[in-house]
């Protein structure tokens, strides 16, 4: 998640446990420890420049629940030592510590990026992937319970707005959840019918919300994608195909900064040529044709590809301008439910395949074909 819903979070977890008389204390201390785990960027951009470790390396030892505990418990053996508040009420402040540390790589394992909570273990990422991340609904309620907490200082209305802050955020996590069940459950039926029964697939919700989700299911010739707003879609979802370039991919998977990924994302990206060199798309952050992470990671050579030290490939993307029409997308059901208009309306395929000049072989399915 963002920084600031990570340090607002922490700030409300670690004020809620720690005694009244110290709470101002413990929001400054709780909002450096919530935003403390994603300082790992630091050593990881001074150890290394390839940007395929740069963003496999973040979010593994220091999102660690294997690792966090032991660091909460030095932190807080370090503060009891030198006297001062936690020395005062050192149960109060080991748990406020420990929560407000751990609850940071948890939140992040609801977003589609990937948390490793068990590092070292070489267990895949966690992605539940059930909100974006950065959502407001999630946010606000912290961030005003820490506001009023603050005037408040050691009141008991301070320690009753941080709970009922921390209640209603965490209430909202539940909701998404369970959209995400909603969401999951068509996603199946609508891709059994097109026989992609057993295609593996991921779904994340669109920014800001958790009303419009996207689908994506893994094909032998590319993938699909679909959304559905559980406002006003009804029936089948509608899918459509685009091509990646399978043989190239398997060409290269034995590639170092290739096996990373795809263990990093779980396979889920697409390979095109560019110019003489194959790139691959992490196709869970962004739509197509627009991803926030590509990676060059062969060049041609003859009939052959050759592994070159992976970069990160970034061109003109149209993302941004797309999100009032994905906000119209949420409200509004597509016109034609048989053709990629969804994907219009969400700026995910979009101009590109108005004109007809997306990517080669983009089209769609339902579950009425």
């Amino acid at each position: 998640m963002d920084s600031l819903t990570q340090i607002v979070l922490g700030a409300a977890v670690a004020a809620a446990i720690a005694p009244p008389q110290h709470r101002r204390a413990a929001l400054l201390a709780g909002a450096a420890l919530g935003t403390l785990p994603d300082l790992d960027v630091l050593p990881v951009n001074l150890l290394t420049d390839d940007p395929v470790l740069r963003m496999t390396w973040h979010r593994s030892f220091s999102h660690s629940l294997l690792v966090l505990p032991l660091v909460a418990w030095m932190i807080w053996e370090w503060c009891r030592r030198r006297g001062g508040r936690v020395a005062e009420s050192p149960r109060r402040w080991f748990w406020a510590i420990q929560l407000a540390l751990c609850t940071h790589p948890l939140l992040d394992a609801f977003t589609v990026y990937g948390t490793q909570l068990l590092w070292p273990l070489p267990f895949k990422p966690v992605m539940w992937s059930s909100v974006f991340i950065i959502d407001p609904l999630y946010t606000v309620w912290l961030l005003l319970a820490c506001m009023i907490a603050w005037f408040l200082r050691e009141r008991l209305a301070a320690q009753r707005m941080l709970l009922v802050g921390l209640s209603l955020s965490s209430l909202y996590l539940l909701a998404s959840l369970g959209a995400k069940s909603m969401v999951e459950r068509e996603a199946e039926r609508s891709l059994a019918a097109v026989g992609l029964e057993d295609a593996p697939r991921f779904s994340v919700p669109m920014p800001f919300n958790i009303l419009l989700w996207r689908v994506v299911a893994m094909t032998p010739s590319g993938f699909v994608e679909g959304e559905r707003s559980l406002v006003v879609d009804r029936g089948a979802m509608t899918f459509r195909e685009y091509p990646s370039d399978r043989h190239a991919m398997a060409t290269v998977s034995d590639y170092s900064a290739v096996r990373r990924l795809a263990w990093f994302n779980h396979g889920f990206m697409k390979a095109e040529q560019r110019d003489g060199m194959l790139v691959l798309s992490d196709l869970r952050m962004g739509a197509e044709p627009d991803y926030s992470f590509r990676f060059v990671v062969a060049e041609r050579d003859g009939e052959r590809w050759r592994e070159i030290p992976s970069r990160q490939k970034q061109w003109p993307w149209e993302a941004s301008r797309r999100l009032g029409g994905m906000w119209q997308r949420i409200w509004h059901a597509p016109v034609d439910e048989a053709a990629p208009a969804a994907a219009a309306a969400t700026g995910v395929a979009g101009e590109t395949e108005r004109r007809g000049s997306g990517p080669a072989g983009a089209r769609s399915r339902t579950a009425d074909q």
